[in-house]
């Protein structure tokens, strides 16, 4: 039997200022009032479709600026696929968003979830601080009105509590030898695209470095293979223990649990040999790579532990996926295609996010920022309202991952990969360096990070650690970090296919 949710949260938004809206943009205002898509006969208003919209650009845009440091920097006009922009794509998403968000309210009571009193309330106390958080410029090009911002706040808060309901009955048991897991350190070598000298030079660079660790099995690894090359980095990484249940997870396409750890078959043959802190014999020669590895751990607790969460995770998303995808499958849907094209996210007309200067009250949610990485990224998050009205920096997770955890995959330049990281400074976390544990998207070779921060996860997997360390530029905008060496502890959690 489902159970209600007693959570009484309520998504609300900070302010949203448009920047640089008259300068170049030409952009023809919008209908706001026109029904761009309707969802088994619910209409949803292009006002909604572009508050969502911008929300998520400013976002994105926030984003881009902590890294770069500026605001010379190009992402919606860029091409993504199938001839759409990134811009095209961004408004395409943001509309299916808000089509299952219908969806989810329009099966509440399936799941005995409702809005209450107070909820309303408070919804429409977060709309009327939104609106008069920004000015009637803003307000115009958005082409929102306070009653499509208190819908959206309410499809928002369905979508929050409609997650835990639908994934309530999915099986979180999962066995020791299932999740058991052996971790180990390695460095590869990547020999894709090189001479036969380079090749034969990259081999000679994997047996230094083995030379180093059996000179001296208990030092430090990472060093031993940046007193080779300053370019090679350690990486850890975990597999699956029981070889058995590794080949009955390749094989079966249904099953429901994450894959198991698949690195090359030359390797995993050597890993399989080792005992706790053995280095593996030999340099180990793949098809596009040589590696020198040392197992850590045959049994390594947490190394379970997590991949027990990491497969019960999996269960919920496909859950979540699989009944969210058939129920948009099923509703009648129609959108007003002429109507969507009139709302354009370009590179010339750009979007900020502001914190709310008001007080909050009992009943409207407090504005918090989110962890910053320079002085200038304004990014904010839509908190949570609860009954005792307190706000959280971290919104409540409403949507299964839909990136692949399978670490038998491999980063490569050009990849989308969701990853956490930890920025420190001389061994001291830095403020606003961390996502977190919220995780964040981030196309390898596209430039949006510092200099060499991306280079560096190329060859990792999911679930992999990598010690990233860059150097901020001497002009960088965050003068507290200018000049200075940072190292990046980073997880990378998934890429996507």
């Amino acid at each position: 039997m489902k159970t209600m949710t007693k959570k009484t949260a309520v998504v609300a938004l900070a302010g949203v200022m448009a920047a640089g809206m008259l300068t170049g943009c030409g952009e023809k205002a919008l209908d706001g009032t026109k029904t761009v898509a309707t969802v088994d006969g619910a209409e949803i208003p292009l006002g909604m479709l572009s508050l969502s919209v911008r929300e998520g650009q400013a976002q994105a845009e926030a984003m881009y600026k902590s890294f770069m440091g500026g605001s010379d920097y190009s992402i919606w006009d860029t091409e993504a696929e199938k001839g759409k922009t990134y811009g095209e794509q961004a408004v395409e998403q943001a509309l299916k968003d808000i089509e299952l968000m219908c969806i989810l309210k329009e099966k509440a009571a399936d799941y005995d979830v409702e809005i209450t009193e107070d909820d309303e309330k408070a919804i429409a106390d977060a709309a009327a601080a939104f609106m008069s958080a920004n000015t009637e410029d803003t307000l115009k090009t958005l082409a929102v009105t306070e009653d499509q911002v208190k819908t959206y706040l309410e499809l928002e808060t369905y979508k929050s509590r409609m997650h835990d309901p639908i994934i309530a009955d999915v099986d979180k048991n999962v066995s020791d030898e299932e999740a058991q897991q052996s971790s180990f350190n390695y460095v590869s070598i990547s020999t894709s695209d090189l001479s036969d000298d380079e090749i034969k030079q990259k081999k000679e660079d994997a047996q230094k470095i083995l030379d180093g660790l059996n000179a001296d099995p208990d030092g430090d690894f990472s060093e031993i293979a940046k007193s080779v090359d300053d370019s090679y980095t350690v990486l850890s990484g975990s597999f699956d223990t029981n070889e058995d249940a590794s080949e009955e997870d390749s094989d079966d396409e249904d099953e429901t649990t994450a894959s198991s750890s698949n690195y090359p078959d030359e390797v995993m043959k050597v890993l399989r040999t080792l005992k706790d802190g053995e280095v593996g014999p030999d340099v180990i020669e793949a098809d596009s790579a040589y590696y020198v590895v040392k197992l850590d751990k045959v049994n390594d607790e947490d190394a379970t532990a997590t991949k027990k969460e990491s497969i019960i995770s999996t269960r919920e998303n496909e859950l979540y996926t699989e009944t969210t995808d058939k129920w948009l499958d099923e509703a009648d849907i129609k959108v007003e295609k002429k109507v969507l094209k009139t709302l354009k996210v370009t590179d010339n007309h750009k979007f900020t996010i502001q914190t709310a200067a008001e007080d909050t009250t009992d009943e409207t949610a407090e504005v918090t920022e989110t962890p910053e990485v320079t002085e200038e990224a304004d990014a904010t998050e839509t908190p949570e309202v609860t009954e005792e009205a307190d706000a959280t920096a971290t919104p409540e997770v409403t949507e299964a991952p839909s990136y692949d955890t399978d670490s038998s995959l491999e980063v490569k330049d050009g990849d989308t990969v969701n990853i956490d990281y930890v920025g420190k400074i001389d061994d001291v976390a830095f403020d606003g360096g961390s996502t977190d544990g919220n995780g964040t998207d981030l196309v390898i070779g596209s430039g949006s990070y510092i200099d060499n921060f991306e280079e560096q996860l190329i060859g990792a997997h999911p679930g992999d650690k990598v010690e990233v360390k860059v150097t901020f530029p001497d002009d960088y905008q965050a003068t507290d970090l200018a000049g200075k060496e940072a190292v990046f502890d980073v997880t990378v959690n998934g890429i996507y296919e």
